[in-house]
């Protein structure tokens, strides 16, 4: 009766960014647009180191007795972009460079629709005609439309939303664990579905580790004494390279592997590191924070 295949993917994520929008100060923006040094970082490691560095793990995983298809799955984790919503979310909460976040959740999202079917033929070698016309224009729809419908609302209620200032960072975790909600129905509705429970107890505590591992990994590189991030950036780009977009993933993995029968339990990994990442970030949230602000001073 929720209707995911429209309330989500038009309705939800257009919300998110539409919220954006309206929230994030125009003159930041623009600001984060010049920032190159910043994205290049978070979209190399996103696009090149992440998919690798799981690719050489999956390499020493493949001789235990672990089910192949969740090992495969989690080389699809590796391929993905960085996320649409959970990072921006995120980075917002710490007080971290929202603007360079929403810069590379929509950025890394439209390379994403060319180099992730790229970069799973490289690893996987699933070959299917991916439709990146009708991928692309959905995202132009659903990311970088509401983004500047919200931006020009903002512009003549800008007074009112100094004074009230809404509640948009819950609005958009709101909107975000119905995402979440949806796609958990949609894979375990699934009768095919095929697990043994300590398959999947070594995949959660494997997703858990590479995030771990991965969000120290940005931190040790941006917080570096030649690198020239402040600390805003180093939020943004912790949380924009070690997450992973399910809102792009879960289609972009029903396009590449259709008609696929392990289609479910290749799903299976990015299914609990969305999650896993939104439970780690928010945990983490006061210590960066309180990280951010004794840097700052």
């Amino acid at each position: 009766p929720l209707k995911p295949e429209i309330t989500i993917t038009y309705i939800a994520v257009s919300a998110i960014f539409f919220n954006s929008g309206l929230s994030l100060k125009t003159e930041e923006l623009t600001s984060a647009l010049m920032h190159v040094k910043l994205h290049l970082f978070v979209q190399i490691f996103t696009l090149v180191f992440f998919p690798t560095a799981i690719w050489l793990f999956l390499q020493l995983l493949s001789i235990t007795p672990i089910n192949e298809w969740l090992l495969k799955g989690l080389q699809t984790v590796g391929c993905m972009p960085p996320p649409v919503s959970s990072a921006v979310i995120l980075t917002k909460a710490v007080g971290g460079n929202e603007a360079a976040a929403i810069f590379n959740s929509a950025f890394g999202s439209f390379l994403g629709i060319v180099i992730t079917p790229l970069l799973l033929l490289l690893f996987l070698g699933s070959s299917s005609s991916v439709p990146f016309t009708s991928i692309f224009s959905q995202l132009f729809m659903t990311v970088v439309v509401p983004l500047i419908i919200g931006q020009i609302v903002r512009r003549y209620i800008k007074d009112w939303l100094e004074r009230k200032k809404p509640p948009f960072g819950t609005i958009s975790s709101c909107v975000l664990l119905m995402i979440i909600y949806t796609t958990f129905c949609d894979t375990f509705a699934n009768p095919n579905i095929d697990l043994d429970k300590f398959s999947l107890i070594i995949i959660v505590f494997i997703i858990f580790s590479v995030q771990m591992s991965f969000m120290f990994l940005t931190f040790l590189f941006s917080t570096r004494n030649n690198s020239s991030f402040t600390p805003a950036d180093t939020v943004a780009i912790v949380f924009c390279s070690t997450h992973k977009s399910l809102t792009l993933g879960i289609p972009m993995l029903k396009i590449v592997f259709a008609g696929y029968e392990h289609l479910s339990l290749i799903s299976v990994p990015l299914l609990i590191y969305h999650p896993a990442q939104i439970l780690l970030g928010s945990l983490l949230v006061p210590t960066i924070k309180s990280w951010m602000v004794s840097r700052q001073k």
